[in-house]
């Protein structure tokens, strides 16, 4: 079982923050903790276990975080620790400094170096997305990451926005994966990382050829499934935002035995096939579904989903949710 749900709320108020201070020692590693909320704290966790590599979601009101270098001493686990902020605020205190981070912002911590944390958010959302793992799997030489330890990097756009969209996505689907997803999950985790780090040192050539060719097959999956419904988007158009040729996009595509002009075509197809298949949306007509999607043709569009799927888009509107299980994909119940 890859994924573990843990609530601080199956015991009584009073016992609430010893639970949670056994299980974040138990899941992450042993630090001395404080909360406002010490005598009724609500908290939640979701953790998602790669093997060396752990993701986890979490939620509370308020909670202070100091690794002294005491603990260090007494156990150190050696890993990497990136968090992600989702909401809330926090703070980060190294050698006397203080950094606030706010919602969308990236942080990478030491286990082997002391810091003070400290986060205030919803404890009805998740706060957070931390991601732990052995210092020697990030595909960067030490000094490299080590340089920008504490330092706010920003989530919401560039490799840092790709990155944290990756982790929300690992955390929202995270009951979704099996056993052998494990060694997808953990590369491509570890190459986004890493070029995250990269980008923001400009040190790119540090990394190895995959994980450049990971990182930036990533960034272009996230702008193409952004720009899905701009009928202008082209292959020379994505080729060019990259800053790359078309023809090393047609290489990196051939490599999944498709070309760039049919693999925009086939995820246009599959969000209108989504679209068709969602109750709610029964009121929008097929063409405006179409268009929405980037297909200026509703003859074009008709011809293509019946060759791809077997079916019209109207006869596949019409089919009960069990029936589109047999189908090439799978219905939206």
């Amino acid at each position: 079982m890859l994924v573990t749900e843990f609530s601080t709320e199956v015991v009584a108020a009073s016992e609430r923050f010893a639970l949670w201070e056994g299980a974040t020692e138990q899941s992450h590693m042993r630090n001395r903790l404080r909360s406002n909320d010490h005598n009724d704290f609500r908290a939640r966790m979701r953790v998602l276990d790669l093997a060396e590599v752990q993701v986890a979601a979490l939620a509370y009101s308020h909670l202070e975080i100091a690794r002294t270098a005491k603990l260090i001493r007494q156990s150190d686990p050696e890993v990497y620790l990136i968090n992600y902020f989702l909401g809330g605020e926090g703070i980060v205190s190294v050698d006397g400094g203080d950094t606030t981070l706010r919602t969308g912002d990236l942080v990478v911590l030491d286990s082997s170096r002391p810091y003070l944390g400290g986060v205030r958010a919803d404890p009805d959302s998740w706060s957070h997305v931390t991601v732990q793992f052995p210092r020697g799997l990030l595909p960067l030489p030490e000094k490299t990451a080590q340089s920008l330890f504490a330092v706010p990097i920003s989530g919401r756009s560039g490799m840092g926005g790709v990155f944290a969209r990756w982790l929300t996505d690992l955390n929202a689907r995270a009951h979704e994966f099996t056993p052998a997803d494990i060694p997808t999950l953990t590369s491509v985790t570890l190459d986004l990382l890493a070029s995250v780090i990269a980008r923001c040192l400009e040190a790119e050539e540090s990394l190895a050829p995959e994980t450049r060719k990971t990182a930036l097959r990533t960034r272009i999956n996230a702008f193409v499934e952004q720009h899905l419904a701009d009928p202008a988007m082209t292959p020379q158009t994505i080729a060019d935002a990259h800053h790359i040729s078309l023809r090393h996009l047609q290489q990196l595509l051939a490599e999944d035995d498709t070309s760039p002009a049919a693999w925009i075509r086939h995820r246009r197809l599959e969000r209108c096939r989504l679209d068709l298949a969602t109750p709610h949306l029964n009121a929008r007509t097929i063409q405006a579904i179409a268009e929405h999607w980037g297909f200026t043709s509703p003859t074009h569009f008709s011809r293509l989903f019946r060759d791809t799927y077997g079916i019209s888009p109207r006869d596949y509107r019409n089919l009960p949710p069990k029936a589109c299980a047999n189908r090439q994909q799978p219905c939206a119940e």
